[in-house]
């Protein structure tokens, strides 16, 4: 097979972080305010910015109380779970945990694990499924990933989740926000990141609470001790300062300065609606090589819970399901490892828990002509990685 002439402009496929917004420089973040205080007056402003362009570009509503946290969103889900969910016995409801990916399952793992709680049921599906989620019990808190960036696999909407629960839903949409309209009305804990979909650098986490979650932090005493990072009140009410640009503890003012430029970035293309558009065409693209091409299928089995951002395909070949199960991620990083040297695609492979296969990135910083200039690389990276494992095998 001939090996294609034009690479992608920019390689970055990575499902986090991600690739930075079109046009990005060093010289973007210019404005930060360093060296200085984030208490200041001039800092905290620059930080409650980024929280109300987040609250304005997603549609957030006004009494819904945006933040930033730390740890990314993984300590925005884990503040949540760790100051919210309880037994019955004690205050609490107990826990419905929806599990089918690394993260979703980690939720779980935590809930049981560390947080040790008894009244919790689990509904989990392999990579590629996604469990029955008609079992949520509009009674009990609900835990769940709206989008699994580990399996490509997403809800499709939010019509399972009751208008009329007593629980909470806490949903990890990390890879998700900014990439689909999200159902805030069905949402009481949300949390995300910048480094997925924003393309913004890590360590900060975006936390939003509903009315009912704040309701919930305020009448309900955790069963255990909390660290100081996922403590939200004080003195029995909702530590307010953190929703009004006073974070918990010091954030990196050039990372402020880096969401607010995708902010702005986004303001300049047309807002959520453009950052959903480039992101389903992305996907698009994906999805008609995959339709035209006989050795590569989606992990997720069903259209309409397929990720629209971060994309995982298996190969489907009977060859290669013939390999064993050790010898399938070496083919995989044997194939992708040159894409890596030419600089076409970076990161591509898979998460190290899932089945081995590729894993691409679409989110809005993408641009479609990078995927499209992506793909018949990977059709040459398959076939020359394949051939060559046959006759080493010969």
């Amino acid at each position: 097979m001939k090996q294609p002439t034009q690479k992608p402009n920019n390689p970055n496929f990575s499902s986090g972080p991600c690739a930075k917004r079109p046009g990005w420089n060093l010289e973007a973040l210019s404005g930060a305010w360093l060296g200085r205080s984030h208490r200041a007056s001039g800092p905290k402003a620059r930080i409650q910015e980024v929280i109300e362009k987040q609250r304005d570009a997603l549609g957030i509503p006004a009494d819904y109380r945006v933040g930033i946290v730390p740890a990314s969103d993984t300590g925005a889900v884990e503040m949540a779970l760790w100051s919210m969910l309880g037994d019955p016995a004690d205050g609490g409801r107990g826990v419905d945990v929806f599990a089918w990916e690394s993260f979703s399952g980690q939720w779980l793992k935590d809930i049981t694990g560390q947080l040790k709680m008894q009244d919790v049921r689990a509904f989990e599906a392999d990579y590629g499924e996604l469990p029955d989620l008609s079992q949520a019990d509009p009674a009990r808190d609900i835990v769940f990933a709206w989008n699994g960036t580990t399996s490509g696999v997403r809800v499709p909407n939010g019509d399972w989740i009751s208008d009329a629960r007593e629980g909470l839903t806490i949903c990890d949409a990390t890879s998700a926000v900014f990439a689909y309209d999200m159902p805030w009305d069905k949402l009481d804990v949300t949390t995300w990141s910048w480094q997925k979909v924003l393309g913004g650098e890590a360590a900060h986490g975006m936390i939003v609470l509903s009315p009912r979650a704040v309701e919930r932090l305020e009448s309900f005493k955790a069963p255990r001790p909390l660290p100081k990072i996922f403590t939200l009140t004080k003195k029995g009410k909702l530590n307010e300062s953190i929703f009004q640009g006073a974070t918990i503890n010091t954030p990196s003012m050039l990372v402020i300065e880096d969401c607010l430029d995708a902010l702005n970035w986004v303001e300049s293309i047309g807002g959520l609606s453009e950052t959903m558009a480039r992101s389903q065409r992305n996907f698009d693209a994906i999805a008609t090589w995959v339709s035209q091409t006989p050795w590569v299928d989606f992990l997720a089995s069903d259209p309409q819970t397929r990720s629209i951002t971060s994309v995982c395909l298996k190969i489907s070949d009977d060859w290669f399901q013939s390999l064993s199960a050790d010898a399938q991620m070496p083919f995989v990083k044997s194939m992708i490892k040159p894409l890596d040297s030419d600089g076409v695609a970076y990161d591509i492979a898979s998460y190290r828990d899932a089945p081995a296969g590729l894993r691409i990135w679409c989110g809005a910083t993408v641009e479609a002509s990078d995927v499209a200039a992506l793909l018949p690389w990977l059709n040459y990276a398959y076939e020359t990685a394949k051939v060559a494992q046959q006759q080493k095998a010969a």
